[in-house]
């Protein structure tokens, strides 16, 4: 089962290249796939994040968990990795 993680970033942001750069390794050769939207392109987005770029939320921005803003939290990302490799690992789906 693939896990969504979505960056909200913005053009010339420096803090979200560098969560872009530190999220890369720790996702590598997991089950997630890496959404980046431009908060500045969606006006619903921009309005709800504001400053508050670059943010990590695993799954959609609407309905998804924080798991980092300004700066990437390695444990929070680890979490969701360990999470898919028991899921993955686990006997029922195995099948």
């Amino acid at each position: 089962m693939t896990r969504q993680l979505t960056l909200l970033t913005r053009a010339y942001c420096h803090l979200c290249d560098d969560m872009r750069a530190a999220l890369a390794p720790l996702v590598a050769g997991c089950d997630v796939t890496v959404v980046e939207l431009d908060v500045d392109a969606d006006p619903a987005l921009e309005a709800r994040y504001g400053d508050d770029v670059p943010a990590l939320v695993d799954g959609a921005p609407g309905g998804g968990r924080l798991l980092a803003r300004w700066r990437l939290d390695p444990a929070a990302v680890s979490a969701v990795a360990a999470a898919l490799a028991t899921a993955a690992a686990s006997p029922r789906n195995s099948r």
